[in-house]
């Protein structure tokens, strides 16, 4: 396949940059860290410190389009060199405008205090306990077992459960949401180009926190719903029930999906390096590395998205206002401009690891990061304490350096459908 072919292929559609994104972004590079897409009319910036300038700047890019993504036009004819009023004028026009992340300005601020608050050390300390024994459980189940489906039958399940202990979500509760959730489309589906985002199961949920918020009001426990309802924004101001509706909606979602897929893309790594099990379950201190290199490699998100508000540059490029701009993640991560030679290789304790954007970076970065981190690690830990060896079914998904995966249909997210693991008790 010739550069030419691969670039005039859909992003946003085609199955092949799907299953392989990173050689779709290398093939792009030699167009410049910032290039125009012949398919769609918006920039794709692959360049690190493009994407740097990107995130950095919410004055100039609004957030509203990222689940939209890119692909969806203005809704609107853009008038002059600073459209940001027009769109927040049609901000219902735009999938997800009614969740954090894609809000701006005071809004975004006020809604990111309170976030500010549910994953802080001291949280997340506590509920360690939780988070090790929930892990332990179901650890100790699928080893005595001798299998499983890493994603199915653990990481769903498990994030699950440790974001719904998190806000307190009723335990009878949690499985049907995680049922809901699966039966969703995954966000930005490439088999249904006319609506890549669907928002049914949040929707579904958002009935339920109605009730959970207004029993908390009335009887308010140690939960993080419970401190919702008591919270208020920076200047006092109290949110209103719509707005903590959305926001532990949205969290309990978002929480689960993230974690669920940098646990499975972490052990294909684990199994598929050479030597590099061994080497973790020798020294556990090195998890947090191997964690952050994946992070890098093969982060959980492979873009994001914005709109350009004002008439504004990205690394010297002219940018009107209303062009929209594919910040991805997953080609920052592998520019050789900040990486090096080895850009696209797994390197354990790699200088400035911590510096990847796979969690985003400026005042929209993941607030769920941390949780993430610590949920891997546990149970990463637990696997190392009751396994001996760990293996990739290979009548499953093929022999190390064929295997064979599925990857969920999505141009925002990078997640395996399963993973089929061997394991051998300790």
């Amino acid at each position: 396949m010739t550069t030419q072919a691969l670039a005039e292929r859909d992003y946003f559609t085609d199955p092949s940059v799907l299953l392989d994104p990173y050689r779709y972004f290398e093939e792009m590079r030699p167009r410049g860290p910032v290039c125009q897409l012949q398919t769609h009319d918006c920039l794709l910036v692959t360049g690190f410190e493009e994407c740097l300038e990107v995130l950095r700047n919410p004055t100039d890019f609004s957030s509203l389009n990222s689940l939209a993504s890119s692909a969806f036009p203005l809704p609107f004819k853009p008038e002059g060199t600073d459209i940001s009023a027009q769109l927040e004028a049609h901000r219902d026009r735009y999938v997800g405008g009614n969740l954090v992340v894609t809000y701006d300005d005071a809004r975004h601020n006020n809604v990111r205090f309170l976030v500010s608050r549910v994953f802080t050390p001291s949280r997340l300390k506590a509920n360690e306990a939780f988070m090790r024994d929930y892990a332990d459980q179901i650890v100790r189940r699928v080893v005595a077992d001798g299998k499983c489906d890493l994603v199915g039958h653990i990481a769903t399940p498990y994030v699950t459960m440790v974001i719904a202990n998190l806000l307190g979500v009723p335990a009878d509760d949690r499985v049907l949401f995680e049922e809901q959730i699966a039966r969703g489309q995954t966000v930005g589906s490439i088999e249904n180009p006319d609506s890549p985002t669907d928002t049914s199961a949040l929707e579904f949920m958002a009935g339920f926190f109605v009730r959970y918020l207004q029993d908390r009001a009335a009887n308010p426990g140690s939960d993080l719903l419970s401190e919702f309802v008591t919270a208020t924004y920076p200047d006092g101001a109290k949110p209103d029930l719509v707005e903590l509706v959305s926001l532990a909606v949205f969290m309990f979602a978002a929480g689960q999906d993230t974690s669920a897929k940098l646990l499975g893309n972490s052990m294909r790594y684990i199994v598929d390096v050479p030597g590099l099990q061994q080497q973790l379950r020798d020294d556990r201190q090195l998890i947090p590395w191997m964690i952050e290199e994946v992070l890098r490699l093969e982060g959980s998100s492979k873009a994001t998205h914005r709109v350009a508000r004002r008439d504004t540059t990205i690394g010297g490029v002219k940018v009107p206002a209303g062009k929209a701009v594919i910040v991805a993640l997953a080609a920052g991560n592998r520019d050789p401009r900040r990486w090096g030679d080895d850009a696209n290789e797994f390197r354990l304790k790699r200088p400035g690891i911590r510096e990847h954007i796979a969690f985003g970076r400026g005042v929209h970065t993941c607030a769920g990061a941390p949780l993430a981190r610590a949920e891997v690690a546990t149970i990463l830990n637990r696997f190392f304490d009751h396994t001996r060896d760990i293996a990739i079914s290979e009548a499953m998904h093929g022999k190390r350096g064929a295997r064979r995966y599925q990857f969920e249909p999505s141009f925002i997210i990078r997640g395996l459908e399963n993973l089929h693991l061997e394991l051998t008790p300790a």
